[in-house]
């Protein structure tokens, strides 16, 4: 493992986020705050994550300056649209269905805290769907059941093993924690 100036807290309940930091050589643990989610209406929709990233950092300021907090927060961008997590079948598949046959972005932005200050860094990656049918859409939602997913859907699930014809941009910014971002960001606290 590789080892840190300070303990290292993962502010996510995310299995992904959490399996691809542990992947990535860091030992941690976890602690999710409630955070308000919402944003300003006139925020592009490319700055949403990196604004609530650094909201969620901001939860953490003063309570343990000994730690470094890590948090991260994903959205899918369609037509302008940002596309959240479905709150039941039929809105996954109107998302799906919206991506279909064309390309949407991915921008996923982590935020560090560390002695009071907080450094927030986006990373984006467009993805290409081919066509997908309606009975694939449904497939995969009744299989895999994506609703806890922004844009109804998992890269590294079905949906993407067969419907995605490429992306363009890190394969780890559209699971949700680009792993390069946020070794750069932790690097200056190795030990």
């Amino acid at each position: 493992m590789i080892e840190l100036q300070k303990p290292l807290i993962l502010a996510s309940n995310s299995p992904r986020r959490k399996q691809l930091l542990h992947d990535a050589g860091f030992e941690f643990s976890i602690n999710v705050l409630p955070t308000d989610e919402s944003y300003p209406a006139e925020l592009p929709a490319e700055e949403v994550a990196a604004y609530i990233s650094h909201q969620k950092a901001e939860m953490f300021r003063g309570l343990d300056s000994a730690k470094l907090v890590l948090t991260a927060d994903t959205v899918v961008i369609s037509d302008h649209h940002i596309l959240g997590k479905p709150v039941d079948h039929a809105d996954a598949f109107r998302m799906l269905r919206m991506m279909s046959g064309k390309a949407h972005s991915v921008v996923t932005a982590v935020s560090l805290l560390s002695d009071g200050s907080i450094e927030t860094v986006s990373d984006t990656a467009c993805v290409y769907f081919k066509n997908l049918e309606d009975w694939e859409i449904n497939y995969y939602i009744d299989h895999y059941k994506p609703f806890d997913k922004a844009g109804s859907y998992g890269i590294q699930e079905w949906i993407g093993m067969v419907g995605i014809e490429k992306i363009e941009g890190s394969f780890y910014t559209i699971m949700g924690l680009p792993v390069q971002v946020v070794y750069q960001l932790l690097k200056p606290h190795f030990r």
